[in-house]
């Protein structure tokens, strides 16, 4: 009941800018670990690697702990608080509206004929360098990441609520705000990382793939091509270097019927990627729509998916 109500807030809420978010929170504990690590570690790979490991423990122990801690008081003050914090634990984990609302700034911006604003649009929301970026390169950006987000932002925490609760969903977010952070392959963070960054891997590696097959299934839902999304997934789904990105994008590129990924510039270095899915016809606009039309029929799946986990356990 709580991740359902979750969801409606959601799709009817969003995430509005100036409220308050835990993930933000999350944000600064796992800052603050950091800069106290650090100096409590030498600067050494073997120091960096041990460091890496006691922020996980620490981020886990607070990300996991504090929900847990908030829901038995509330249940301890009256039997409906967990509930009603229960179901604003459950809309706060998961990011549909927002990734929406925020892709889709994007494609006002181009609708408008306004390049410059749709970088900016698109720099809220991608990790890459966007300077240099034609309106190719920011639309497939965006629907880069409205497909790779409905499964670290969508489906993976409804999955996990579903299993664990807000408890259980509040150590997936904690792990994955935890890799955005520290989980880069870069001279500040390559040891300190890394295990941030593998457990992040561990985290997604099933989400990933379930996300994928429920948004191919979905495209037939939608009368999108699901056939054609089958088999980019099988033949591209492990063009990246992380495990579980691929996943999704490969099922999008090939539904869509688009080319994603390549190289891109990350922090002035241009960074040589494999190509996701076939160039059918070029990228437009109105891709941007579809993949969060795929996005959120990707979500009510898996919230049927999750109704089936229910009745049978």
């Amino acid at each position: 009941m709580r991740l359902i109500i979750g969801i409606l807030i959601d799709r009817l809420v969003g995430d509005p800018q100036g409220w308050y978010h835990p993930v933000r929170t999350i944000g600064s504990v796992i800052r603050l670990c950091e800069r106290i690590l650090r100096k409590l570690f030498p600067e050494t790979e073997k120091g960096e690697m041990a460091a890496g490991v006691c922020l996980c423990a620490a981020v886990l122990l607070f990300s996991g702990g504090v929900p847990a801690l908030l829901l038995l008081a509330a249940g301890r003050i009256h039997p409906v608080l967990p509930l009603i914090l229960g179901s604003v634990m459950c809309w706060q984990l998961l990011a549909a509206k927002s990734l929406k609302d925020e892709s889709m700034k994007v494609y006002a911006a181009l609708q408008e004929g306004d390049g410059e604003k749709a970088r900016y649009a698109v720099s809220m929301i991608v990790g890459r360098d966007t300077e240099k970026l034609t309106e190719e390169g920011i639309i497939r950006a965006a629907v880069e990441t409205v497909a790779e987000n409905t499964s670290d932002g969508v489906i993976a925490p409804l999955l996990y609520m579903a299993i664990g609760g807000p408890v259980l969903g509040f150590l997936y977010k904690g792990i994955n705000t935890m890799d955005s952070m520290v989980g880069y392959h870069n001279e500040k963070y390559e040891y300190f990382g890394k295990a941030a960054a593998r457990l992040d891997d561990i985290a997604n590696f099933i989400p990933s793939r379930i996300s994928a097959l429920l948004m191919i299934l979905a495209a037939f839902f939608l009368g999108m091509d699901g056939k054609r999304g089958w088999k980019i997934f099988l033949r591209d789904r492990k063009n990246h270097k992380s495990p579980n990105s691929a996943q999704t994008e490969a099922a999008c590129a090939g539904i869509l019927g688009v080319r994603l990924a390549g190289d891109a510039w990350y922090f002035g270095k241009l960074v040589k990627k494999p190509y996701i899915g076939d160039p059918v016809r070029p990228v437009e606009n109105e891709d941007i729509v579809r993949a969060n039309r795929l996005m959120y029929g990707t979500e009510w799946l898996a919230l049927a998916l999750a109704a089936v986990f229910w009745i049978i356990f």
